[in-house]
């Protein structure tokens, strides 16, 4: 099942526990609700299987170049159990009126050893009040500022 990115709205049905990601039961839960997953919200946008997105940040006020104006950025911590790995990057998802559009980009990586050995994995993800991107590492105990280039 994919982790995944979508607008809150009041009242709406996102599926849990009966399904994901919209209208996919999950038969582990018995008894079902048939008509509970009848009505469940498909997310806006999939970010992958297992990248455990932990930080989130609108790009607003951020210095970054145009393609990353607006948007999300997202921390994904990364799968630990998984063959490959996933996530363990910061990605960047685009925004026209008001909704995703588009795939994710990744703004931040490299932190995987080519034996698939956590350099890091990212956490938190903030604008700073200077435009940078502050992402929080909670492997390689660091906070990393990204900006552009000069």
């Amino acid at each position: 099942m994919p982790d995944f990115l979508t607008s809150v709205r009041d009242g709406a049905f996102y599926g849990w526990p009966y399904s994901y990601h919209g209208h996919h039961v999950d038969v582990r839960v018995q008894p079902g609700d048939p008509a509970r997953v009848a009505s469940a919200v498909t997310p806006d946008f999939a970010l992958g299987t297992h990248v455990a997105p932990l930080g989130l940040a609108a790009s607003a006020g951020s210095d970054l170049p145009a393609p990353f104006a607006r948007g999300m950025f997202v921390g994904l911590h990364g799968s630990w159990n998984r063959r490959p790995k996933s996530g363990y990057q910061v990605v960047f998802v685009p925004f026209r009126d008001g909704r995703p559009a588009g795939p994710a980009v990744e703004l931040l990586g490299g932190f995987l050893s080519g034996d698939g050995d956590a350099w890091g994995r990212p956490v938190g993800v903030a604008v700073d009040t200077r435009g940078g991107l502050l992402v929080a590492d909670d492997v390689g105990n660091t906070v990393w500022r990204v900006t552009a280039a000069p």
